[in-house]
């Protein structure tokens, strides 16, 4: 589907926009949302099935590789495949030495994956806009028997979708807080949001303070899955809006596309970078016992 023949630059972006949403319908019971109205109307009750799709193969792809990697690798001269993941693993080792001040077997392989997945995820951004939904409409139509190829919705970028950031950022603050009451007990949990870091000189000033510091303390905690989910989902989204906008100017797209895919790279990198590094850090904190 070509931006400008049938659809409005408007309507065009917000096609691409729109996920394929597979949900419970009041009105239609189970069902593929055909429209971005039905699929709002699923509520808490919809998938999206191309965000799970995409991020679930890319999952797999970055195992399978890097156990072919480790299975073949030999004392002999590596190939660039090897030398390519162990530059990878030897910076994503460097990094969590450097940061991560606690005694963990998890935070090493979970800051791997993390980076891996996350950069693949955002790697699909450097896909041309239409060349996977129109396979899709494509699919829909000839095979599936989609009467109006318009109705058929296909994203390829996971970290464009707020839901797998917000479930990733989730699955990390899930994480602060096991190792918070791991290393501090639930007393020194709770200590922690409501007594630190007053003084115990003074029992009646602290304990008046509680309510204060509870809140203070409870937006300082939950900021960090927030932000660690919207900074990803916002810089991913823009990105993939501006391919959008350079593919319905027409004629001059085709420079415009590659020179904002030499720029949109550096965020790819960095973006999974600064997830990785930051789940570092929260998680350092919630090892330090002081």
């Amino acid at each position: 589907m070509a931006a400008g023949n049938s659809l409005e630059t408007s309507e065009y972006i917000k096609h691409h926009l729109q996920n394929l949403t597979f949900g419970y319908d009041p009105g239609h019971g189970w069902t593929i949302a055909h429209s971005a109205e039905q699929a709002s109307n699923m509520g808490f009750w919809a998938i999206n099935l191309d965000t799970m799709l995409f991020s679930i193969v890319l999952g797999a792809l970055f195992l399978w590789v890097f156990r072919l990697v480790a299975r073949h690798a030999s004392s002999g001269v590596p190939s660039k495949l090897n030398n390519a993941v162990e530059m990878v693993v030897e910076f994503v080792d460097s990094s969590v030495r450097e940061t991560f001040h606690g005694k963990s077997r998890l935070i090493a392989p979970l800051s791997l994956t993390i980076f891996v997945w996350v950069f693949l995820m955002n790697l699909m951004d450097l896909i041309p806009v239409d060349w996977i939904p129109q396979l899709a409409q494509a699919v829909g139509v000839s095979v599936i028997g989609v009467e109006d190829p318009s109705h058929v919705y296909f994203r390829i970028v996971p970290t464009a979708d707020i839901n797998a950031t917000l479930g990733m950022s989730l699955t990390v603050f899930a994480l602060i807080l096991i190792y918070m009451v791991r290393m501090k007990g639930i007393s020194g949990f709770v200590a922690d949001l409501t007594l630190k870091p007053f003084s115990a000189s003074n029992p009646l000033v602290q304990a008046l303070l509680v309510p204060a510091n509870l809140l203070l303390e409870l937006v300082t905690l939950l900021s960090k899955p927030i932000s660690l989910g919207l900074r990803l989902f916002g810089n991913l989204y823009a990105g993939e809006l501006i391919f959008m906008l350079i593919a319905s100017v027409g004629l001059f797209q085709l420079p415009l596309h590659f020179a904002w895919a030499t720029f949109h790279l550096l965020i790819i990198v960095l973006q999974a970078f600064i997830f990785m590094m930051l789940t570092i850090v929260y998680l350092s904190q919630a090892s330090e016992e002081h």
